[in-house]
């Protein structure tokens, strides 16, 4: 379990013993006590979004909404009227009005996941918005103030991002007041035991059993000395892989 220097469950579900994830969580806890944009940097998998619900509770916006998205799943103007919402009848196929995820995250956290796959065209109002705090939903004469922590995630670099004119550099510095940077699992060794034996537990919900499932010693060996680039959700998915196939109590 996380022993972060603050008390409290806020970061309950960020599994770690590594000294730089504890540092990491330190400085989250501090970053989520002021009315800053946080940006989150670190490789897909990482648990990104588990960071940014742990600020949101850490937060005095945690009795408010905590609102996810991915910037790379949707289209721009699908992503447009996503995030500022619509008005019935703005564009084909606007049947009915939708607030918007800033509107739905209002006094709350808006978590804006692979913030680099973001469109230059979005990137601008996404500027506005943060420097008015309002929005403007599509199809809308009039503004609508708004009320938003922001934090922001990503697998890119950002000022490489920047120097290839593909990111805004006015944007990026209203987002990244205050950075985390979350450590690759080939750097914290020491968590990989704790988190496959966190998601063997999960899976024995699911699996009812007399006694626990375990790996293998020379299993448990060869897990700790792979890289595991895909990190936290490469593991989830191994041991999820491993168990759809077992036949006995021991993973080998």
């Amino acid at each position: 379990q996380s022993q972060a220097a603050q008390p409290g469950d806020w970061a309950k579900d960020i599994i770690t013993r590594s000294p730089d994830m504890l540092n990491v969580l330190d400085q989250a806890y501090r970053i989520a006590q002021r009315e800053v944009s946080v940006l989150i940097s670190g490789a897909s998998g990482t648990g990104k979004e588990l960071l940014a619900n742990a600020i949101h509770k850490a937060s005095n916006r945690n009795n408010k909404p905590f609102v996810a998205i991915n910037c790379g799943a949707l289209p721009e103007n699908l992503l447009e009227s996503e995030l500022f919402g619509h008005a019935k009848g703005a564009f084909t196929g606007a049947v009915s009005a939708h607030p918007g995820l800033f509107r739905e995250a209002d006094g709350g956290t808006l978590f804006l996941d692979e913030i680099g796959d973001m469109p230059l065209n979005l990137q601008v109002k996404l500027l506005r918005v943060l420097q008015e705090k309002t929005i403007r939903p599509v199809g809308f004469q009039e503004e609508i103030p708004i009320d938003v922590r922001i934090v922001s995630a990503t697998h890119k670099n950002l000022p490489d991002a920047i120097s290839n004119q593909q990111f805004r550099e006015d944007l990026y510095y209203r987002l990244n007041m205050f950075e985390c940077l979350i450590t690759p699992l080939k750097n914290r060794k020491e968590d990989v035991p704790i988190m496959i034996g966190k998601f063997l537990t999960q899976m024995e919900k699911n699996y009812p059993s007399e006694r626990p499932y375990e790996l293998e010693e020379g299993l448990k060996e060869k897990f700790y000395q792979y890289s595991w680039p895909g990190n936290v959700r490469e593991i989830e998915n191994t041991v999820k892989h491993a168990l759809t196939f077992l036949d006995g109590k021991t993973i080998t």
